[in-house]
């Protein structure tokens, strides 16, 4: 089953001599529990790419279709919410509230979408990301992979449609970087979990089910793991 498709996606900034082609006519579909990776080199349009995806940029044209939806159909109010519940944003460098404690960082979208939070699948979290002694502490006291977790935690607690990562591993060292590939692709084994990856990582790469390669602003290959490897 689709659960994302993208039909020609064009991103266009500034005017004139100051203009750039971010993304060109780009489409593609994601089926649901795909582990791809988005990679290019710099300023190629995958980050550009990921933000439209998540909701967070505008496409100049085209279509962004999610579990159904067509994002850009949608308001600012409405879009907000679908985006809360429907996509789950992990950054490089992790955006915890510096004030709140893992506990609060991981629940804080179910309680701005005015629910209370599923205490089964926090504690499952918790248990898996392996956070459990570490509940009340704030961003400040934890390491930087462990405030990765938190926030691939806090990306998970509404049952995401689709997990989008950008560059998830770019801020940590060798070992905290393979426990989080590690962790990413167990939820999406386990648990049927869609994720989209934009990495330099070529270990994320590798592990992937997919890869997609960006060049200015277009896609130019759209490979299964086995060809890469090749």
């Amino acid at each position: 089953m689709k659960i994302l498709e993208i039909k020609n996606l064009c991103k266009v900034y500034g005017k004139g001599e100051t203009r750039v082609d971010a993304l060109k006519n780009v489409s593609f579909d994601v089926e649901q529990g795909e582990f791809v990776a988005i990679v290019g080199p710099s300023g190629s349009g995958k980050s550009t790419l990921l933000h439209i995806l998540g909701g967070v940029d505008v496409p100049t044209k085209g279509e962004v279709i999610i579990s159904g939806t067509d994002i850009g159909k949608l308001n600012e109010t409405k879009l907000a919410i679908f985006r809360r519940r429907n996509i789950g944003l992990i950054y490089q460098f992790y955006n915890l509230i510096p004030i709140l404690n893992v506990e609060e960082n991981m629940t804080l979208p179910i309680l701005l979408d005015g629910k209370r939070p599923d205490k089964k699948l926090l504690n499952s979290l918790v248990d898996k990301l392996g956070l459990r002694n570490r509940l009340t502490h704030l961003p400040s006291q934890l390491s930087g992979g462990q405030q990765q977790r938190v926030s691939i935690g806090r990306a998970l607690m509404n049952h995401p449609a689709i997990l989008l990562a950008d560059e998830p591993t770019g801020n940590l060292d060798t070992e905290n970087s393979k426990e989080i590939i590690t962790l990413l692709r167990k939820f999406n084994r386990e648990n049927h979990q869609t994720v989209i990856i934009i990495t330099h990582d070529d270990r994320i790469a590798l592990s992937a089910d997919r890869v997609i390669t960006i060049e200015d602003g277009r896609i130019t290959k759209d490979t299964g793991k086995a060809e890469v490897s090749a």
